[in-house]
């Protein structure tokens, strides 16, 4: 049973930074991309940012750009995403994403690709 668990979500400031971790575990797969989506209050879901396996490449949504980072530890099965510069609109929940369908350097942005997905962790930007 393959799973993904967001951890590091919570309540910040304009202006604060706070690191998602997505941990995936009882993989049956060899290499897999990641992505993560968000979902927020009275919008729909939307594309934030994801990786491929080997980490070479990186994609991001147009409204995090500059402001968000992905990375991943693929000894620890870990995928990072660093958000810094919060604003409110960032308030949403956020969920990571699994595609172990493509190549090493491959990674989507459509969440139709993405087989796998955990719970997702809630993300709040105060004003």
């Amino acid at each position: 049973q393959v799973q993904l668990v967001e951890s590091g979500g919570g309540l910040v400031q304009t202006g604060g930074s706070l690191r998602l971790s997505c941990a995936v575990s009882g993989r049956t797969f060899g290499s897999y991309a990641v992505g993560w989506f968000r979902h927020g209050p009275g919008k729909e879901r939307e594309f934030v940012a994801a990786i491929s396996w080997s980490g070479g490449t990186a994609y991001y949504g147009d409204s995090v750009k500059g402001r968000f980072s992905i990375s991943r530890d693929n000894a620890k099965d870990t995928v990072y995403l660093q958000m810094n510069s919060l604003k409110p609109e960032d308030t949403a929940v956020y969920y990571c994403a699994a595609d172990p369908t493509g190549p090493p350097s491959w990674a989507s942005l459509r969440s139709t690709e993405y087989d796998y997905w955990g719970q997702g962790t809630q993300v709040t930007v105060s004003s």
